[in-house]
């Protein structure tokens, strides 16, 4: 059944991705995977409007996709009961969904506040039949069934003065931000412990980020703020709508999705088909932000009435069932260094190492490069042992001819110690006994930064790092040299192993940095990283065209 290769693997470096140094952000992002609710008087129109389905948009824009003045939208409120309204099943759902958290718009573009606020009458209890604050019952009901408590917040307001922008980038004027920050007092008070606060659109300048920002810290010290305050003042990265990132991330972040790409609110006309495919396409969705070690925000829009759809709660049932049959290899696990496979993704909890195979392996052989830890067994999802061996760094597992599960199949192999990897392109020495790193040697790390607004966010480079390896000798001290270009004013860490430097960015090129020991048999990390960045997506302002370390000896001749 099982066959390990007499060819040596030389100790790899850590393989799981840790969480965040902060333990408040680390404790976000233990929660993993949770509910998203839009829910607003525009769920009340559910995307039509004068009898008319609006096709432009997403249906919680009703009111400006549709030109929709403000006097009618005001008139909805009056029929809004939502006499539905059930927080026990909304959150008994989260939990059958497998999920961790529920986050709930308090105030979408719209500006229709959905809790009690002294700011303005534009809100839920004064202005509708229903007359209850559904935020603060949501949260008690949050409580009481063990999960997190997070809040939407939108800093578009149209009912408070912005003008219908397709693109949500309006500034915010002075004279809108005593209504913001009243509302942000208010729900950082009345609703007890926060978890996460969802700001979104709008391009607020740095010190009103700042502001927003630090209300909530001032009042919730433990909850998160999402990088959407802007001007890179949150706590963790909020990608685009549905977005997976296709490279490595550094740091926190999260991606938000919907059961349909088409739409976050309440659509009535929404075509609602193929619940096999969504179940799976959402299962996969999770799985590849959870395999990247992002957090999972799955949204659903339940009607104006207040109730869920019946197919959305279906298909969040249908997750739920999924993670159940798979115990372990999703929420409670954490992300690899081993990267997205050609055959799906990889997630570990201790010595369980999890193989979920999104693209069956036509010729029957599923393998994962790059394990240097090893393999004990590997078990499908039915409970067989599968035959498997390992070959130098490779793990090779022999698959039945079908897949062993109808949505997404699982494969558990039990390492006999820690997860360690030996990543793509770690380098041996050279002929003269040294190491030069470049081309795919490589290896970027990646983050965001922003310039104030959705529309500035870009991808940067936060980290560059190399892997070498020593067979058979310590190398007690080693110089490195850095190729390329860098941002003269910036301060870098160099580290090689568990040894820093700290350096200018006139030092970094082109000069001896060390020396820095290299151990045997064991792979060696090279890194470089800003020193003391402002913020996790600060760009690292510098190009490395090559990194070459040179033992001592070598150096000397």
């Amino acid at each position: 059944m099982a066959a390990d290769t007499a060819k040596p693997v030389p100790k790899g470096i850590p393989g799981e991705i840790p969480r965040s140094a902060d333990p408040r952000v680390a404790s976000w992002q233990k929660l993993q995977y949770g509910m998203f609710i839009h829910w607003g008087l525009f769920s009340e129109l559910g995307g039509v409007w004068q009898d008319k389905p609006v096709t432009k948009g997403y249906s919680e824009q009703i009111q400006m996709w549709a030109n929709i003045s403000h006097t009618d939208y005001a008139k909805v409120a009056d029929r809004f009961r939502a006499e539905r309204f059930d927080p026990k099943a909304i959150c008994g759902l989260a939990k059958d969904a497998g999920m961790k958290y529920v986050v709930i718009t308090g105030k979408h573009h719209d500006g229709f506040s959905m809790f009690d606020t002294r700011t303005t009458d534009y809100d839920v209890v004064d202005r509708t039949p229903y007359g209850k604050d559904p935020l603060k019952l949501l949260a008690d009901e949050c409580r009481s069934q063990g999960l997190e408590f997070g809040v939407y917040f939108s800093l578009v307001d149209w009912h408070a003065g912005h003008a219908f922008d397709p693109d949500n980038n309006n500034p915010v004027p002075a004279s809108m931000e005593p209504l913001i920050k009243g509302q942000l007092r208010e729900l950082m008070t009345g609703y007890g412990p926060i978890s996460e606060v969802w700001f979104d659109m709008s391009s607020p300048n740095a010190a009103q980020s700042r502001e927003f920002a630090g209300i909530v810290r001032e009042l919730q010290p433990d909850a998160t703020v999402n990088s959407r305050v802007w001007n890179n003042q949150g706590d963790f990265r909020v990608m685009g709508d549905n977005q997976v990132p296709d490279v490595a991330l550094d740091g926190a972040w999260q991606t938000p999705a919907s059961v349909y790409h088409e739409t976050w609110g309440y659509r009535s006309w929404q075509k609602r088909e193929d619940m096999p495919g969504k179940i799976r396409d959402l299962v996969t969705g999770l799985l590849s932000v959870r395999a990247r070690g992002g957090n999972y925000l799955l949204n659903i829009g339940p009607r104006g009435d207040g109730s869920v759809v019946g197919f959305e709660a279906d298909v969040l049932r249908g997750i739920g069932a999924w993670l159940d049959r798979h115990p372990g290899s999703v929420i409670g696990a954490s992300a690899t260094r081993l990267g997205g496979q050609p055959w799906g993704e990889v997630t570990v909890d201790g010595r369980n190492l999890y193989l979920h195979v999104t693209k069956w392996p036509e010729d029957g052989k599923l393998r994962l490069p790059g394990l240097a830890t090893r393999v004990t067994s590997v078990t499908a999802d039915d409970g067989r042992r599968l035959p498997w061996r390992q070959e130098g760094a490779d793990l090779v597992v022999d698959v039945p001819e079908k897949p062993t599960d109808s949505v997404v199949p699982v494969l558990r192999a039990q390492l006999r110690g820690q997860l360690r990897v030996i990543p793509a392109h770690t380098l041996t020495p050279g002929t003269d006994g040294g190491w030069t790193a470049s081309g795919d040697a490589l290896h970027s790390g990646h983050g965001y930064a922003d310039q104030g607004s959705y529309y500035s966010q870009k991808r940067t480079t936060v980290r560059i790092s190399a892997y070498v390896v020593s067979p058979g000798r310590r190398v007690p001290a080693a110089t490195l040299r850095v190729a390329g270009e860098a941002d003269p004013d910036t301060e870098y860490r160099v580290t090689v192993g568990g040894r820093s430097r700290t350096v200018s960015g006139n030092e970094l090129i082109g000069r001896e940095l060390g020396p820095f020991p290299v151990a045997r048999d064991e792979v060696t990390e090279v890194t470089i990283t800003p020193a003391g960045p402002a913020h996790e997506g600060e760009d690292l302002k510098a190009k490395v065209a090559s990194l070459t370390l040179t033992p001592a000896a070598v150096a000397e001749q």
